[in-house]
């Protein structure tokens, strides 16, 4: 059982901290083995000269892979980031950003995702990372 793009809104608003919460995270889509989410552009966020801070995200991926996890597990579970790995490609400015999280392996212990974070109608992603999670 997958978890419904409000269900893992619930999971944004009782499982992570405020300033995560403070990004303005929701989720646009889940399936078996992914999530999308929506990373709203914010004057708040950007770093000197406009664009998107790396930071955010950095973050915004890391969060979308704990939705991914929790869509495959069929709900929300204990679950820390034991690596992660971003390549930015080109600054975001004044448009959201789509986060889309792939599963690639679903372990009992250990799980791989994939992630693409591409701002709203481009066709060529912003960044890209890589993580790895311990599952409790």
């Amino acid at each position: 059982m997958t978890l419904t793009p409000a269900e893992a809104d619930k999971i944004l608003a009782d499982d992570f901290a405020p300033w995560v919460q403070a990004l303005g995270l929701s989720t646009v889509e889940t399936g078996a083995r992914h999530a999308v989410l929506r990373l709203p552009w914010s004057e708040q966020l950007a770093r000197e000269g406009g664009g998107l801070s790396g930071q955010a995200l950095m973050a915004a991926a890391d969060t979308a892979c704990v939705v991914a996890l929790s869509a495959a597990r069929g709900g929300f579970a204990p679950m820390t980031t034991v690596q992660q790995s971003t390549s930015f490609q080109r600054a975001v400015s004044g448009r959201d950003v789509l986060v889309h999280a792939v599963v690639t392996k679903l372990g009992r212990r250990i799980a791989f995702l994939d992630i693409t974070l591409t701002a709203e109608d481009a066709e060529e992603p912003a960044a890209r990372a890589t993580t790895v999670y311990a599952l409790g």
